[in-house]
């Protein structure tokens, strides 16, 4: 797999595509602009070439080795986790790729998003099934320098490859054989607590004592414990709960309308606000770029 793959610096803290369909990136050593805790709208893959990476998905850190391979749901929290002199030389290959893109080289009745909503996101496949699917992956890179072959081509032989990918991961998610090491995962209740309880109360005003209570911590030591975990403030991680939630109303044809207040916000100026600061487009901007095609399976 070593190619000319496109690279992102260590420290890039990019977390929206540049491009509507797919991207493919390779990143090296500590990922220093991804410290904090977040989230985006379209899907990521991560495959773990050399070195080791550990990472905090939802309420779980997972331990990724050589050959692992992490499938990110879109508007899951995660956060990267430094273990000191284990991640300096980590190489990973990142795949980012937008649902509608996924909807247009799908076939009725078949949904090549599957794979990151099966129980568990990690996975480690042989070495024969790895391989198997970073030639597809390979084969995509090396289209991106093709200057010889038609434009149109190009675009046909994008979307069969990435299909073919998705169907083989596909496959290959529904073995349990392959799922992920259990003495690689660690759960940590506090997150899931405080999750629950957030995910319950979204609409309403979530203070510092509800959640410190939530954990059985001092509300300082719990303030401290939390951004040594998380990465991010009490306050954003709330913030940032609201908006996946806004988000998944507006995926489900909610009009903008009052959303903003069973999100929890006081008023659409909050809404709008933070909506901006975290995806750099309006809520309404949103709704009309991620409203699905018709004709769209």
């Amino acid at each position: 797999m070593r190619k000319s793959i496109p690279t992102m610096a260590a420290d890039d803290a990019r977390q929206y595509m540049l491009n509507d369909e797919f991207e493919i990136y390779e990143k090296v050593g500590i990922p220093s602009g991804a410290m904090e805790m977040h989230f985006h709208n379209f899907y990521e893959i991560m495959y773990i070439a050399e070195g080791e990476f550990e990472i905090l998905l939802n309420n779980t850190t997972y331990q990724l080795h050589p050959g692992d391979i992490l499938l990110i749901d879109r508007n899951h929290l995660h956060h990267y986790q430094y273990a000191e002199k284990r991640h300096e030389n980590c190489r990973r290959l990142l795949i980012w790729v937008s649902q509608t893109y996924l909807d247009q080289i799908s076939e009725p009745g078949l949904n090549l998003a599957e794979c990151f909503s099966i129980s568990t996101p990690a996975w480690h496949f042989p070495a024969y099934h790895r391989e198997h699917l970073t030639n597809y992956l390979m084969k995509l890179i090396d289209l991106e320098t093709d200057t010889r072959t038609n434009p149109a081509e190009i675009r046909i032989l994008e979307k069969s490859y990435m299909a073919l990918f998705f169907v083989a991961l596909n496959q290959l998610c529904r073995r349990p054989e392959f799922s992920f090491p259990t003495e690689q995962i660690h759960n940590n209740p506090m997150i899931r607590t405080l999750t629950t309880f957030i995910n319950a109360h979204i609409d309403e005003t979530i203070t510092l004592d509800m959640l410190a209570d939530q954990a059985g911590l001092s509300k300082y030591h719990f303030v401290r414990v939390f951004k040594d975990l998380t990465g991010m403030t009490v306050h954003d991680f709330i913030n940032h709960k609201r908006i996946i939630k806004a988000c998944e109303m507006i995926w489900d044809g909610e009009p903008l309308g009052d959303l903003y207040s069973r999100c929890g916000f006081s008023d659409y100026s909050s809404f709008f606000r933070n909506f901006k600061a975290i995806y750099d487009i309006s809520p309404s901007e949103f709704k009309a770029f991620y409203e699905k095609d018709p004709e769209l399976p």
